[in-house]
């Protein structure tokens, strides 16, 4: 598969990738179909689970990669990865500000205030966590194909892997609470599965980005990360902790962690 993979361009690379990782937010959503309700205990487990996953991608796939290639160009080799980082939580939080959305188990919807449904704000909070889940993808390809030691497309696999591995759970929480608002099945499958398609897109622009202005490699990874974990500390590990399982959701979150640190040690 890897040697398939390498015979694409970067940006089919990513698209590929991106693919990939949103039809896992497809499977995952489609199991509306299959169940009435999910258990909360189960849900704050996968969430801490994707939370996991995605902490573990930003050191291996993107700050590491992003600091040893660094070194040597005149300052610091960790300025253009924490320089890329506060950039990529100051973008996730503007967007986080102005956009409106809801996440599920609140009542008061967050970003400029709008008449728009509860299930559409439900979806919008979803697609929100999926947006540096793409650009993270894409820059793990683009950065392949610059050629540096650190950043390997076995790595950008190990990546795409793992976010795809935690889209499934994603898909899931995105589905069940449009059904629970009173949407029926197969539109709650069709919204559910539709906030992943921003990771494709995201993708792609994230690929192109790095790979047609390489010297942004180190500050694209580093935003990417920066993004990432924004999504995780402001959304991912707060809503599986909310559901009153936080020691569940915290080894959810460790398993995660390590499922993903082997990928990316396994890949490379």
């Amino acid at each position: 598969m890897i040697e398939f993979i390498r015979h694409l361009g970067p940006v089919m690379q990513a698209l590929v990738a991106g693919i990939f990782t949103w039809g896992c937010t497809g499977l995952g959503a489609a199991t509306i179909f299959f169940v009435t309700g999910l258990n909360r205990k189960l849900m704050d487990g996968m969430l801490g689970f994707a939370g996991g996953v995605m902490i573990a991608a930003t050191f291996w796939s993107m700050l590491a990669p992003a600091i040893s290639m660094s070194h040597g160009n005149g300052m610091p080799a960790w300025a253009p990865a924490a320089i890329g980082f506060a950039v990529g939580g100051i973008f996730l939080r503007v967007i986080d500000r102005l956009l409106p959305h809801l996440h599920d188990g609140l009542r008061d919807a967050e970003g400029l205030p709008t008449p728009w449904r509860r299930t559409t704000l439900l979806v919008l909070a979803m697609t929100l966590h999926n947006i540096p889940e793409g650009l993270a993808v894409g820059v793990a390809f683009g950065a392949a194909a610059v050629a540096t030691s650190t950043a390997t497309i076995a790595g950008a696999i190990a990546l795409a892997i793992g976010i795809g591995v935690q889209d499934f759970p994603e898909g899931m929480a995105a589905a069940m609470p449009l059904r629970r608002e009173g949407m029926r099945r197969l539109k709650s499958f069709w919204y559910g599965q539709l906030t992943g398609i921003v990771e494709p897109l995201g993708a792609v622009i994230g690929a192109a980005a790095v790979f047609y202005s390489k010297g942004l490699l180190p500050y694209a990874l580093g935003f990417a990360s920066g993004a990432m974990i924004f999504v995780v500390v402001e959304q991912v590990v707060p809503e599986s902790q909310r559901g009153g399982h936080s020691h569940v959701a915290t080894w959810g979150t460790m398993l995660g962690f390590i499922i993903t640190m082997i990928l990316e040690v396994s890949f490379v």
